[in-house]
């Protein structure tokens, strides 16, 4: 008898999920720039929340008008009887402009608590990239992802994440990671403490809610938001949303600033004041049994807790939780002909110990004009130092990368000094063009690079589990070499041969002392 003929069974609860998820995915709004949708509000129409405006400022923020003490942060007696807990995010001495920390008044103390014990989880994240961990390697080659896969079992923020690679040591305070989140389900009365570092979340598919114990973030595909280390929080999927995924870049020991503009002047890249945070809110019961996972130096713990953790009534401080939406990054580029470095695209960077090195870069990528004349405008060849990662948000058709594999979900990454560039075809046609007309680029599409001055060491999972597709570097072979080949220039290359070994012959005479010597008096004579 002939093979079988292979069926792949998919259930009815399978099918619902994959149409849930095109459905999300035709629901993302995809603006030319955020002032397209025509808004009065700084967030879009399905955001319910309020936020207050800026970046890096000294905040404050109170359920009841009047919670906040004036003119002192430790008033013997609280209005309302609540407690008060400072929460600080460096060091008591560092300077003023790196002094980060907030005032909690809340309804009951942190430490009331049960013991902590260690715990296991269903997540795979790594916090660990030393040389010395055999779990994690490095990647030489180009590296590219299919979208990361959605959970079929029940799964939270908590067991939802994933460690694709990173650099350096949670335990140090030094390092950077590149981790997936993909949920189906909420963080019921459970809520996580990642005290190895400050960390961005990218949301690529689904609108999630992130609460923390500062207030509520809404987000949704094309919004970044960054959760300071230590800070109380959970994700819950937003209503009408069954699935989310996205990444998080981990920092160790940095945080996110935002870049100077230097000659580009006061305005422009991503503006403070499009950074939104939240404002007071509280569980509506606090009386409700909890459980808070605490991550630290890459190890899981848990206590219980007799009341909400998302408590506190009013605060102030310069260490608060944020988004932004990136649609509204202000881009700045040639206007006359060339290309700008990607660092024109830069919407935050965090410092490392270098200080002339940043230890990551986010970058942002999306349509814009490109109008440079008299110029090849696509991504020429290049060997950065940087590694680099870079994802796809959205894009309203496939392969909006430099290949076809490059979708929504997935990702694409280089080493440092990695060369990597254009495809022929794409690069060949843009030679042949005779004019360059201004021209929107990336309509319809939204990617983000994470460029970093270390290269990223990978798990297990990076490289195998996650259908690691990586580009045939024969694509690159097709590129001809037209110098070499061309009789003209193999003519002309003979003749700069011919003269260089004249012009070598005529220079040996002035290192002849003899033969200046006769020289000089043929001359006089």
């Amino acid at each position: 008898s002939g093979p079988k003929e292979h069926r792949t069974s998919i259930s009815s609860k399978q099918v619902a999920r994959l149409a849930s998820m095109a459905e999300q995915t035709q629901s993302i709004a995809t603006p030319f720039h955020f002032t397209d949708l025509r808004l009065t509000k700084p967030v879009r129409e399905d955001d319910p929340f309020e936020y207050q405006s800026g970046f890096g400022n000294h905040f404050q923020s109170e359920l009841i008008p009047g919670t906040l003490p004036l003119g002192q942060n430790h008033p013997q007696i609280c209005r309302f009887n609540l407690y008060t807990e400072v929460f600080t995010a460096s060091a008591f001495a560092a300077p003023r402009s790196a002094n980060q920390s907030s005032v909690f008044y809340r309804c009951r103390p942190s430490c009331a608590i049960d013991g902590h014990v260690d715990v296991e989880t269903r997540s795979a994240w790594q916090s660990c990239f030393l040389a010395t961990n055999k779990a994690v390697r490095s990647i030489a080659s180009q590296a590219e992802w299919a979208p990361f896969e959605l959970p079929n079992e029940k799964t939270d923020f908590i067991d939802g994440i994933r460690t694709v690679g990173g650099n350096g040591d949670a335990s140090l305070r030094d390092g950077i990671a590149l981790h997936i989140y993909a949920i189906n389900a909420n963080m019921d009365r459970r809520a996580l403490v990642n005290a190895d570092g400050d960390y961005m979340l990218i949301v690529q598919l689904g609108h999630i809610i992130l609460q923390t114990e500062l207030g509520r973030l809404y987000l949704q595909p094309g919004e970044i938001a960054v959760v300071p280390r230590g800070i109380k929080h959970r994700i819950s999927l937003a209503k009408g949303h069954e699935q989310a995924r996205g990444y998080m870049i981990e920092l160790y020991g940095s945080r996110w600033e935002l870049p100077t503009l230097g000659p580009i002047g006061c305005s422009g890249l991503a503006n403070p004041r499009d950074f939104l945070s939240p404002v007071a809110f509280v569980d509506d019961e606090l009386d409700a049994e909890w459980l808070v996972f605490t991550k630290i130096t890459g190890k899981y713990s848990v206590h219980r807790q007799d009341h909400s953790p998302f408590d506190v009534a009013a605060w102030h401080g310069n260490c608060v939780p944020y988004k932004y939406d990136l649609t509204k990054f202000v881009s700045v580029s040639s206007v006359s002909v060339d290309h700008t470095d990607p660092s024109v695209f830069t919407v935050l960077t965090a410092k490392s110990r270098d200080p002339d090195t940043p230890i990551a870069d986010f970058l942002w990528f999306g349509p814009r004009w490109d109008v440079a004349q008299n110029t090849f405008r696509p991504p020429f060849f290049h060997r950065n130092a940087a590694s680099e990662f870079l994802a796809n948000i959205y894009s309203e058709s496939a392969g909006a990368g430099r290949s076809a594999g490059f979708r929504p979900g997935g990702g694409s990454y280089e080493a440092g000094h990695i060369a990597h560039g254009g495809f022929s075809q794409p690069y060949l046609t843009e030679m042949r063009r005779m004019k360059n007309e201004p021209r929107i680029i990336s309509s319809g599409s939204l990617t983000f690079m994470l460029e970093s001055s270390r290269s990223l060491m990978f798990t297990e999972w990076g490289i195998s589990s996650s259908k690691q597709e990586a580009t045939d570097a024969s694509v690159w072979k097709k590129f001809p070499d037209r110098f070499s080949t061309d009789p003209a220039v193999r003519q002309l290359l003979q003749k700069v041969k011919s003269n260089y070994k004249a012009r070598k012959a005529a220079d040996e005479l002035f290192h002849d002392d003899d033969r200046i010597a006769e020289l000089v008096k043929s001359s006089k004579d």
